[in-house]
């Protein structure tokens, strides 16, 4: 299938931390998914200005030096060795300040990164030899470090700065001069794209829902509701991971809390039947099943607890469940190639209470901001 660039963009900005802590900065950005790198890089400029003329955040780097007083600890061996008290010096060790952190340099190269994608604006390659000119000369880190920079203290004010720079070098994959699509072929198991996917729709709602009160919780392990296991079995036994669980708050009146079990696939939800041309893939259905029927005995909440297993389509639109045995399941899309629009309209009927699957000429009727509150309580 052909997903359009801009679409993969706002799926990384959905997955980002940016968007999960921030996300109120990007309201209406499914509106605006072409110039999406454009916003995040002005974003991201308008802080490095900020750093400039405040200052950059310093590290320590340690430094070893023959100076005519003592400063830090001093080196007695090398002292020694080089016989340096004749000439009245002395080595020491000591740690330097210095601009040249891991984390400037990421915020560097993503300013380059804007440069090189976003030419007609100089501003970008200005910031960035403004800090070349403050000592930031290093080589540039990978951006998957940023998650370790943000536990470090020193770092603290520095941590939005972050995670721009990362998601703008995240958004830099995708070349637009070349294509305004990207091809994605879900059957080849894309370890990426389907992580990406699933990660998109977790920010999404961990944004979109949890200001509404929602709980919103990534891939937990479930356990087996097992009365006796022989220890071969135990050694073979599968686990039960889920991707999302959605937690809706207790409405006026209401004594169980709402459930909802997420499953991601990135593959299409139907396939050619034995006996029909199309079907469910069973064993999805299966997936599902045992994710809600082993955990039913914990409280109501789990007794009446859903199901929703959601695909990637290019095309058309697939939203239809059932109930079993209490449990809910429903089974729903995400157009890939649709708009931005579109597909936050699709993410939030998937976990509204009724089926939303009205069309107009095949395409899903977008809702307003009042229906979408309406459709999510």
């Amino acid at each position: 299938m052909k997903i359009p660039i801009r679409n993969l963009w706002l799926l990384q900005l959905f997955a980002s931390d940016l968007y999960r802590h921030h996300g109120h900065e990007f309201a209406g950005a499914e509106r605006i998914a072409d110039n999406l790198p454009q916003l995040v890089a002005q974003m991201l400029a308008d802080e490095v200005e900020t750093r400039l003329h405040m200052g950059l955040s310093v590290g320590f780097t340690r430094t070893v030096s023959d100076l005519h007083r003592v400063r830090g600890r001093i080196d007695v061996l090398g002292t020694t060795r080089h016989r340096l008290l004749e000439r009245g010096l002395v080595r020491c060790r000591y740690d330097t300040l210095v601009t040249d952190t891991v984390a400037n340099r990421l915020v560097r190269s993503a300013l380059r990164a804007a440069a090189t994608s976003l030419p007609h604006h100089p501003r970008f390659r200005s910031l960035a030899l403004q800090l070349e000119v403050a000592g930031v000369t290093g080589p540039a880190p990978r951006p998957d470090i940023v998650p370790s920079l943000r536990r470090q203290r020193l770092l603290a004010r520095d941590h939005r700065m972050l995670s721009l720079a990362e998601l703008l070098l995240t958004m830099s994959i995708p070349d637009p001069g070349q294509d305004k699509f990207v091809t994605v072929a879900p059957e080849d198991s894309d370890r990426y794209l389907r992580r990406l996917f699933e990660r998109a729709v977790y920010g999404f709602y961990h944004h979109t829902l949890g200001s509404r009160g929602w709980s919103v919780e990534p891939g937990t392990r479930l356990s087996w509701s097992i009365d006796r296991i022989s220890e071969g079995m135990q050694a073979v036994l599968p686990g039960m991971y889920t991707d999302i669980t959605l937690r809706a708050p207790l409405r006026p009146g209401e004594s169980i809390r709402r459930r909802i079990v997420v499953d991601t696939k990135f593959t299409a939800i139907t396939q050619a039947g034995y006996h029909r041309p199309t079907t469910l893939n069973s064993g999805h259905l299966y997936q599902i099943y045992a994710y809600l029927m082993s955990q039913q005995e914990r409280s109501d909440d789990h007794r009446h607890a859903e199901g929703l297993m959601l695909h990637p389509v290019v095309d058309g639109h697939f939203d239809e469940d059932m109930v079993i045995q209490t449990h809910r399941i429903r089974f729903a899309t995400v157009d890939l190639r649709a708009s931005g629009e579109t597909i936050a309209a699709h993410l939030i009927r998937a976990t509204s209470r009724g089926s939303h699957s009205e069309t107009v000429a095949g395409t899903l009727l977008t809702p307003s901001a009042d229906q979408l509150d309406d459709d999510v309580p």
